[in-house]
């Protein structure tokens, strides 16, 4: 691997650390990336689908996700965990995300890991190819390209440090707030980093010094590497022993801190875990004498580092590096209290779900309102065979005459001298749990028995237990004998146009049952209708989990609300054009029983 991350690397944040992802975005924007670097954040408190960002002067949805398998699954692209969980659940987090794969890099920021648990999770991921950064870090970057969470600081710092487009060094540390004071340093006496690692301050780190340079090494954009070790370990040696094989050839600048601990009559730890030299060798000062004798760049003191800094980069007379373009993050920014992910009438066109209205609206494109409705209400393109049947069904449900009560709701308004909406609505507000709320009811407890393998004999004990009589079931009027042609026109287009009807096929199993007690308890067309949909969104795709939604939400009903309105409306024309007068109940079908009020 030459590179860490690219500018279409995109990561899995675990754990809702607003400040963090607002910074990477902020930085992505800055930069002009195509697309965010944040795609999805696992929250496992969150009980909302997204979380607002700003993206410059706008603001983006990241989807938020209860499981790291979940977020995986919705975004398979994203190859980088951003792991912020705490010190007590990062190890099991990072194993899950092992195990579930897919990822090429994870960050661990919790410090503290035990130590035991820290050596199996390194090991694990080394045997899986995966590069483990710390755990106890703040990350890494490649400049104009990819930054891990709050890496560099403030955006202004960023470009103050050249962090906003890559140089030419190669950095690798184990302190994080070191690594942005080294980032400052080299932009001031270099050209800045082509890339850089903070490995992390625990003793057990997954990636140490070695295995990110010898990563630096075969990048072509890194011209030379900056090591910036510490008093403890053993990990410089490595370092040493490569230089000595010729693994690593670019110039190396290279130093320990803590050579300050040789005046201490015992052992002081610095800061980090591992930061504790156990024998000689542990050093800083060896350390540094060692890298020196294999030619690696030592400065005499910390102090002296960016003069060495600017000393080997400019024996390497390389080319300026030509400045990027880059955008201004705003300083006042507004949130949007409204959020539209269906249309957007901005530009010289509007459009529906992407598409231009005139690409779906005008007769010559052989779109209909089936597909307004796939782009409108579930932000998809339908087949034509599910478009069709969206069609049939708002066809079906049109209208039932002027009887129903929706129907003479809105005559009885209209008659009253209402407008055409106010009469609508009177209609519309009669749809519910007993007109038109079979075709959700149908779809609900059918899917249910389906879903758990109920027999028909057991759904039909289910449903009494329930107190519920079967939604979809039955009809007044029409029976075996007397078939709804409805439901057989329903029925029929479903055989020769849908993949397949596993739930019609079991409807008609529990019908079976239902009729052989009562001839007219047969499927009628609500419940051919709620059951049917299921059938065609499990044909198109959609996860049990989705079709749940739909039902629960209302959006079967809101079929049979779009449908039963172009009757509603022929009814309230009907009534305007025929000059009806005040509708008054005629007083002979008004059941009088009015007793004398009882005095208290």
């Amino acid at each position: 691997m030459a590179q860490l991350f690219t500018r279409d690397t995109q990561a899995i944040f675990w754990n809702n650390n607003t400040t963090a992802i607002q910074r990477m975005l902020d930085y992505d924007y800055t930069i002009k990336r195509d697309k965010p670097s944040v795609a999805a954040i696992v929250a496992p408190t969150s009980s909302g689908k997204f979380e607002k960002f700003f993206y410059g002067p706008d603001e983006i949805m990241i989807p938020t996700f209860k499981t790291t398998a979940e977020a995986k699954v919705a975004q398979p692209q994203a190859d980088v965990l951003l792991n912020f969980a705490s010190f007590r659940t990062a190890y099991d987090v990072t194993m899950e995300a092992l195990e579930i794969g897919g990822f090429g890099t994870i960050m661990i920021t919790a410090e503290g890991i035990p130590e035991r648990l820290a050596r199996k999770m390194n090991a694990t991921a080394r045997a899986n190819g995966v590069v483990v950064i710390g755990p106890a870090t703040v990350g890494g970057i490649a400049p104009g390209a990819f930054k891990i969470a709050n890496v560099g600081g403030t955006i202004s710092n960023i470009v103050n440090s050249k962090l906003h487009r890559a140089g030419s060094c190669g950095l690798v540390t184990r302190s994080g707030g070191l690594f942005n004071e080294l980032s400052n340093i080299i932009s001031i006496n270099a050209d800045g980093i082509a890339e850089g690692v903070a490995i992390g301050g625990d003793r057990f780190v997954g990636s140490v010094f070695i295995d990110n340079l010898l990563r630096m090494e075969s990048n072509p954009q890194v011209k030379y590497m900056l090591l910036l070790g510490e008093v403890g370990g053993i990990e410089e040696y490595k370092v040493i022993d490569a230089i000595k094989e010729g693994k690593i050839t670019k110039p190396v600048i290279a130093w320990c801190i803590g050579t300050i601990a040789k005046y201490y009559d015992s052992g002081v730890q610095f800061g980090h875990a591992g930061a504790s030299a156990n024998t000689q060798g542990e050093t800083a000062e060896a350390k540094n004498r060692a890298m020196a004798e294999v030619g690696i760049y030592v400065p005499q003191s910390f102090n002296d580092l960016p003069n060495k800094i600017k000393e080997v980069y400019e024996s390497l007379h390389l080319a300026p590096i030509q400045e990027a373009e880059m955008n201004v993050v705003p300083t006042v920014r507004r949130s949007k209290q409204f959020i539209c992910t269906i249309s957007d009438d901005r530009g010289d066109e509007a459009t529906y779900a992407g598409f231009p209205i005139s690409s779906v609206a005008l007769p010559s494109t052989g779109k209909g309102i089936g597909d307004v409705i796939s782009l409108l209400w579930f932000k998809k393109q339908y087949p034509k065979w599910a478009t069709d049947f969206i069609e049939t069904v708002l066809k079906t449900v049109a209208d039932h005459g002027p009887a129903v009560s929706g129907a003479h709701n809105a005559k009885v308004t209209a008659r009253a001298g209402k407008s055409v909406v106010e009469s609508l609505v009177t209609g519309l507000l009669t749809i519910g749990p007993r007109f038109g709320g079979a075709i959700d009811g149908a779809a609900q407890y059918f899917k249910y028995a389906d879903d758990n393998g109920l027999s028909p004999k057991e759904f039909l004990g289910y449903m009494k237990n329930e107190g519920i009589p079967i939604p979809g079931i039955g009809h007044r009027i029409k029976s075996l004998k007397n078939p709804d042609l409805r439901v057989k026109g329903l029925m029929e287009y479903a055989a020769e146009y849908f993949p397949s009807t596993p739930l019609l096929d079991y409807a008609r199993t529990v019908e079976a049952l239902t009729t052989s007690k009562k001839e007219n308890l047969i499927l009628n067309v609500d419940g051919t209708i709620g059951i049917l949909m299921v059938d065609m969104w499990r044909a198109l795709g959609y996860a049990e989990e989705e079709i749940d939604e739909f039902i629960s939400s209302g959006t079967l009903n809101a079929f049979f609300i779009v449908g039963r309105s172009i009757g509603f409306i022929g009814h309230i024309l009907d009534e305007k054009r025929l000059e009806m007068p005040m509708y008054r109940h005629p007083m002979d079908d008004i059941l009088y029983d009015v007793q004398m009020a009882q005095e208290i």
